[in-house]
């Protein structure tokens, strides 16, 4: 049995070792991208620093962190939440894990007042993009505005 939840700080080592490895094994272990982020060490002071954000784990019955996604402000942009970091372990994948993680991120958002939701990922990331697509998500073909994940190539919003 799954369960998703927010994050603890136990999970930072966890998490930042599942993103890194997720990233490294489509070559995306590159500058520009969140396998320099400096906060992914830190996960969980990252978005316990702000109300307006949250991340979401998943743990199996024994408390082994499988992955998460996280919800943030998206810079200035009024009523733009970001859905940030959303990876698996290469082990939970196939299980509709991030269908699980996407709903808690979705509903947090909308519950926090977000109007959108928006993200960026890259084009090697064929799965995560059907997913988005899937889920709801629009292409808008541009990024809202230039941030520090300058690698990527591909962007999607979503009215909440």
């Amino acid at each position: 049995m799954v369960t998703i939840r927010p994050i603890k700080q136990q999970d930072d080592a966890s998490l930042a070792r599942i993103i890194k490895h997720s990233l490294k094994s489509f070559g995306l272990n590159i500058p520009g991208t969140a396998y320099f982020d400096p906060e992914l060490n830190n996960l969980s002071a990252y978005y316990a620093a702000s109300p307006n954000r949250q991340y979401f784990v998943a743990v199996n019955e024994h408390g082994n962190v499988l992955g998460g996604n996280g919800i943030a402000e998206y810079g200035d942009e009024p009523g733009i939440a970001e859905l940030q970091k959303l990876y698996l372990d290469k082990k939970a994948q196939g299980q509709h894990l991030s269908y699980q993680l996407l709903d808690a991120a979705v509903e947090f958002a909308k519950q926090t007042g977000y109007k959108k939701l928006y993200l960026e990922t890259h084009h090697a990331l064929t799965t995560a993009i059907h997913l988005y697509q899937e889920y709801g998500f629009k292409e808008i073909g541009h990024p809202l505005q230039t941030g520090e994940h300058s690698s990527m190539d591909r962007f999607f919003i979503m009215k909440l």
